[in-house]
């Protein structure tokens, strides 16, 4: 095996080039996300104060060999024209641009079709962030690995509870060398609880020449119906009718089911095992927990973003500077309020995320619960949600034999009257609640 070399000089003097790429899906999914997603796509919406993706960005600055990062997805590109050009100026160091998938490519099937805009440059390395994830992206450390073994591949993985393992994609390693020896997408039965985080770092020499086979080998294969029993970006099934379709469908290549299982198979795939915090966003209350994960870990560096505590302010909590919170309310702990809110005397907030321009009314109570844009919650009233364990990897509850969301969500501009009481409740946009209300979807 031939040493590698871990920073290569590049003709402009810079060193070993690395690039990272954002996976952010797009607009033609996203229900599990809904009432939120209605009004502001998942990438976008605010957690801990910032975009999820803004999150992707902090940690991705945190590596000096990335100077150019890359979204991909199928959204309209003036979705995030305003975000890149603010976080332009957040992260100089950084050049960020936005590459449209003309359909749903897959998580393998995008990188693919922008690769020439990939390779420019001639990068060592690709890391590839899904955005929906929330964790401390040890990127840093991801390379670091990655040069040491002269890995092609370094996934991040993280131990979960063996009931959930079956949810994620398994991985079972080698303890004493790391490496990747098993890799099943959502199996059937039990194979490890070692799971799949949805950030990779590839070796540009063998990301793409694995995604290459992977297409050969889906236009090889004679049959004429492609499923994705677990695909979030496509319908479950689709019949491949014309001959131009098949050629189309053939790039739907995704990483965790195409990719993934054929790279454990060459020795060179390695599992970086996070030992922090991590969750999935994917559903709009999954945002909860990713907030207060992402508060902790603000107030264990320090942030200066955070409110100080006080008699008050139980930390941590963020309260954007143009809100209008009274000195008798009470906020904390896991606690993010947006701008232009307002927040009423003697009021108690707590593990939830008050969005842009929403009212609280003096004495009333959010629980567990996001509160939609402008909406407003009347005095007295009581908003609550119900708490999950903190090893949980999901957000609903059974109630009277019935799965309900376990945190309650208003979406934009819903009205709670005074008094009323609103308790594990999905509502959607423009509502008004003027009795008391639980577990039920509200349209």
């Amino acid at each position: 095996m031939s040493l590698q070399i871990p920073h290569r000089e590049k003709a402009n003097g810079a060193t070993g080039a690395t690039k990272a790429v954002i996976l952010v899906g797009g607009s033609s999914r996203g229900t599990r996300f809904r009432p939120l997603s209605l009004d502001v796509p998942k990438p976008l919406f605010d957690v801990a104060g910032h975009p999820i993706i803004w999150h992707c960005l902090t940690a991705i600055d945190k590596v000096p060999s990335i100077q150019e990062v890359y979204l991909i997805g199928y959204y309209e590109e003036s979705v995030f024209r305003d975000f890149i050009k603010d976080a332009s100026t957040e992260f100089p160091n950084l050049s960020i641009k936005y590459l449209r998938e003309y359909q749903a490519l897959g998580t393998a099937g995008g990188l693919y079709h922008f690769r020439d805009a990939i390779l420019k440059g001639r990068p060592e390395r690709i890391f590839v962030l899904n955005s929906d994830v929330c964790c401390s992206f040890p990127l840093n450390e991801m390379l670091k690995l990655s040069q040491e073994k002269d890995a092609e591949a370094v996934i991040l993985g993280t131990r979960v509870s063996e009931d959930a393992a079956s949810n994620f994609g398994c991985i079972v390693s080698d303890s004493h060398t790391r490496r990747v020896l098993h890799y099943v997408e959502k199996p059937e039965s039990h194979i490890s609880n070692l799971i799949n985080c949805g950030v990779y770092l590839f070796s540009t020499d063998a990301i793409f020449p694995s995604i290459r086979s992977a297409i050969k080998r889906r236009t090889d294969r004679p049959s004429r119906l492609v499923s994705y029993p677990s695909s979030d970006n496509l319908e479950s099934s689709f019949m491949i009718d014309e001959e131009d379709d098949e050629n189309r469908q053939n790039e739907v290549i995704r990483l965790e089911q195409d990719i993934l299982s054929d790279m454990a198979d060459n020795k060179q795939f390695f599992v970086y095992e996070t030992k922090d915090f991590w969750r999935q966003i994917k559903t709009a209350g999954s945002a909860i927990p990713a907030n207060a994960l992402y508060l902790q870990k603000a107030l264990q560096n320090g942030s200066k973003e955070l409110a100080p505590r006080s008699e008050n302010i139980l930390p941590p909590v963020y309260i954007h500077p143009s809100a209008q919170v009274h000195p008798t309310a009470k906020l904390g702990p896991n606690v993010s309020i947006g701008p232009r809110v307002t927040v009423g005397a003697g009021a108690r907030v707590k593990e939830s995320i008050v969005l842009e321009d929403a009212e609280i009314k003096h004495d009333a109570c959010v629980l567990y619960s996001i509160i939609g844009w402008n909406s407003r919650v009347g005095a007295w009233a009581r908003v609550e949600g119900t708490p999950t364990p903190v090893t949980s990897h999901t957000t609903s509850i059974i109630k009277n034999g019935v799965k309900v969301q376990a945190i309650t969500i208003l979406g934009k501009e819903c009205g709670v009257g005074d008094e009323v009481r609103v308790q594990n409740c999905i509502c959607l946009p423009f509502k008004e609640l003027k009795r008391d209300v639980a577990n039920e979807v509200i349209m």
